[in-house]
């Protein structure tokens, strides 16, 4: 993979240009330097396919196309967000306008290059050269990284950052993203914070109100990102970031506009689409919603970027508006996306469901039963996650309005709520998926207060001096409703008072046993993102071998 940078006979390139004369002059300048393998493509969305698909080690990007709404920074973005571009490929991008902030960033953090118009061969050669240089240099780190080997990768970086070695800043950045991904939250924030002492950049601001956010502050993060937004109101990266934490507060109607914003300056980014659409249909207007989805599944139905639950949301839509050719072709697109998935359990379920509707809206009456029914059974199997709650439950409601009912309504509606209500906005988002039965929602909010109560009940215990007996309740509760809240706060107890409690081993064994099965330290709620999506907006780029040490989930994960 690290090859001598000067020897780039062995070297694919791919050259996106829009203006066929720019495009000529690149492939020209870079066959003139030797590559083996020049490709080339005038249209972003061309690009992208080519960059899922193939690999690259030099990749030449115009940064403003004509009548396309989207840039080349978009596309890199995207393609560093998804993991879809590997660390050898040195992406140039190309201008004929640029700020210092903008070459400096290029220059000290997640870019490789910039290279402003005109240019000769031979400072595309110098910027090629320089890039692939430093990527011999940070050879070890990422060497540690695709080996698992992660303490020891971020341990090089905070020593070359503290030695003010060759690429400091980078590999500060790459430290900061590891240990915050590994769940020592406090340690990234504590370097971004000393990077931020060393040289005010806005990834490493971006970076501290991450860290505030992962550690459960989320209302510092909120302050932090409100102030970066103020200084640079184009980062649109703080946007993701800030509307994720609004999200967290539950103040769904200000994330809304966060990620409204953030579509506004990257129109035609896929993730951005599903987040702010996804947001919209479940707690905003779902008309904006599926115009948005809708928009997402057109630019971006056979990118890897793409969540297959948008699909299944307008399948809803097209339902409500006895729509049975919108309803097929969204069935025909998710048999599509499952026969091609890596991991098909997911997309299976949500054909699944996409079926159900059209046999619904057909008429099927005990066909849709019968799958009902069977989607029950499964409420408490390790698999069914909060996404799945809500489909069934959205699925309920389209029966209820029909009149059709399977032999208990209640019930199936009342465990979800159990399972699954673990914060305010868990609780909302799940209520918001019932959508106009009253009913169903009021059963999920009763479902949150109960589970507050448990835990009230569960934590006097302790301050009577009793906390074996709060972690037996907490645990004993958990176990029967699978709700990841009461089994954190038995971990927590358990973890606060070890000392105290005589049978720890045996407590402990059991704690971890459920926090296991129910991943209960899995990432904090997202929309629209994929399973195997590692890179949060602001995240620096990794070899596409790391791997998250908790697994991601599509829609939400119950905490």
């Amino acid at each position: 993979m690290f090859v001598a940078p000067q020897h780039l006979h062995d070297a694919r390139a791919l050259v996106i240009e829009g203006n066929p004369q720019s495009r000529a002059i690149l492939v020209s300048q870079l066959r003139e330097l030797g590559l083996g393998t020049v490709a080339q493509c005038s249209r972003l969305s061309d690009a992208r396919r080519k960059l899922e698909v193939a690999t690259f080690d030099v990749v030449l990007c115009e940064q403003f196309f004509e009548r396309e709404s989207t840039s080349g920074q978009d596309l890199l973005d995207d393609l560093r967000r998804n993991q879809l571009l590997p660390f050898y490929t040195v992406f140039v991008m190309i201008t004929a306008e640029a700020s210092y902030s903008k070459v400096a960033e290029a220059a000290e953090s997640a870019l490789d290059a910039y290279l402003l118009k005109p240019h000769t061969g031979a400072r595309l050669y110098e910027r090629i050269l320089q890039a692939r240089t430093r990527k011999r240099a940070l050879h070890n780190i990422f060497s540690a990284i695709e080996a698992q080997d992660f303490d020891r990768a971020s341990a090089l970086c905070t020593e070359r950052f503290e030695s003010r070695q060759p690429y400091w800043l980078y590999a500060a950045r790459i430290g900061a993203e590891l240990l915050l991904r590994r769940g020592r939250v406090a340690e990234a924030q504590t370097l971004y914070e000393a990077v931020i002492e060393a040289k005010t950049l806005p990834w490493a601001r971006l970076g501290v109100a991450r860290a505030q956010l992962e550690g459960g502050q989320a209302a510092k993060a909120i302050n932090t990102l409100e102030s970066l937004v103020q200084d640079d109101a184009g980062y649109v990266d703080a946007y993701d970031v800030m509307g994720r934490a609004q999200f967290e507060q539950g103040q769904f109607q200000n994330a809304l506009a966060t990620f409204k914003m953030a579509t506004s300056l990257t129109p035609d980014s896929i993730g951005r689409l599903l987040k702010h659409g996804m947001l919209a249909y479940y707690t905003g207007d779902r008309a904006e919603g599926i115009e948005l989805l809708d928009r997402a599944t057109r630019i971006g139905l056979d990118s890897k970027m793409f969540d297959a639950q948008a699909v299944l949301l307008i399948a809803f839509a097209r339902l409500d508006n006895n729509d049975a050719r919108g309803l097929a072709r969204c069935v025909e697109q998710l048999t599509r996306l499952h026969e091609r998935a890596w991991e098909p359990e997911r997309p299976a379920r949500l054909l699944r469901i996409a079926k159900t509707l059209a046999a619904l809206q057909a008429n099927q009456v005990a066909l849709v039963l019968d799958d009902v029914r069977d989607l029950v059974r499964g409420i408490y199997d390790p698999g069914f996650d909060f996404e799945a709650a809500c489909n069934l439950l959205t699925l309920m409601t389209r029966l209820a309005e029909r009149s059709l009912q399977i032999e208990d309504m209640h019930t199936p509606v009342d465990a979800m709520g159990l399972r699954f209500c673990t914060s305010r906005a868990m609780t909302e988002l799940l209520a918001s998926a019932a959508g106009n039965n009253a009913e169903f929602a009021e059963r999920v909010r009763r479902s949150h207060t109960q589970i507050l109560k448990l835990t009230e009940q569960a934590m006097t215990l302790s301050l009577r001096g009793d906390p074996q007996g709060t972690v037996t309740q907490l645990l004993a509760d958990g176990e029967r409703t699978l709700n990841a809240k009461l089994v954190e706060s038995a971990h927590q107890v358990l973890q606060r008072y070890a000392e105290r409690i005589p049978d720890l081993d045996a407590l402990r064994d059991r704690v971890d046993a459920l926090r296991a099965s129910l991943q209960t330290d899995a990432p904090m709620t997202r929309l629209g993102e994929r399973t195997n999506a590692v890179l949060a907006a602001g995240g620096v780029s990794l070899p596409t071998a790391y791997k998250s040490s908790t697994p991601e989930v599509a829609t939400a994960a119950g905490r």
